[in-house]
């Protein structure tokens, strides 16, 4: 692990987590609006969101920042259903695809080209989704029971929020796993895929990349898995004690965004 004060040298750009890292719920954390303006000051850095919570779109996260007092056009946000839907393109072009999503993830994908179906699918993809049905679980069950591809967009078990979590992508994911026997093929955080887009986008070299977020598994081991590096605040999921359960380790920790700026 780097010392604070040599941890961010090098570092071009910044794919900062939002839920946990920059914002709680519809609370700004502290520090996090001046760590980002004080960035996109800097001619010699830059920075893009990256969230791993695929219920929503780059749209609505453009008008959720702006009433914090931050505005940044779509192209600075990624999530983890935008990964997700490229991944599809590449590997399944053309297929029949059953989606458990909330209708905005629905309709950015309907937009973009991809088969939505009901039934009949050639690929199940689970998200998170705070419209899931026991309908849809049952039938998402039965199609990869049945032998059809079972991809998630991400892994996450908890969404936090300002009252403490509710249940994410990859809670969701263990039930279907837990009644068919068949776990999915992740995406998002931590996985190489989402590294490979991060670069395609800012075309920053992987090594002057910085992973910045409240998650171990998913914000810090994408960067520390992949050549790049992976940064922990401590204003989310993880505290000190799940840094010593884990097998990832940070190429840094900070208490927050706010501690990490007064090291740029």
């Amino acid at each position: 692990m780097l010392p604070k004060n040599q941890a961010l040298d090098g570092v071009k750009l910044f794919v900062l987590d939002m839920d946990g890292t920059v914002y709680l719920g519809n609370n700004l954390i502290d520090g996090s609006l001046d760590f980002i303006r004080q960035v996109d000051a800097d001619p010699d850095r830059d920075f893009i969101f990256f969230t791993n919570n695929a219920s929503r779109v780059p749209e609505v996260y453009v008008d959720k920042l702006a009433k914090m007092g931050l505005t940044v056009t779509k192209d600075k946000i990624v999530t983890a259903g935008d990964v997700c839907a490229e991944f599809l393109e590449e590997n399944y072009p053309g297929a029949k695809i059953y989606l458990n999503g909330t209708p905005l993830l629905e309709n950015n994908w309907r937009e973009r080209g991809l088969n939505l179906v009901d039934d009949d699918p050639d690929v199940a993809v689970q998200s998170f989704d705070t419209t899931l049905t026991y309908d849809k679980l049952d039938k998402i069950c039965r199609y990869v029971r049945n032998g059809v591809p079972f991809i998630a967009t991400h892994m996450d078990t908890n969404c936090p929020t300002e009252d403490g979590y509710m249940p994410d992508c990859g809670a969701m994911c263990t039930l279907i796993t837990d009644s068919t026997g068949v776990r999915p093929r992740f995406l998002g955080k931590p996985w190489k895929e989402t590294v490979d887009m991060i670069t395609a986008i800012t075309g920053y070299p992987k090594e002057t990349i910085a992973f910045v977020g409240d998650r171990l598994y998913t914000d810090v081991a994408t960067g520390v898995n992949n050549g790049a590096r992976g940064f922990l605040v401590l204003t989310g999921e993880a505290d000190m004690q799940t840094v010593a359960e884990s097998d990832v380790e940070p190429t840094c920790i900070y208490n927050s965004l706010k501690e990490m700026r007064e090291y740029l």
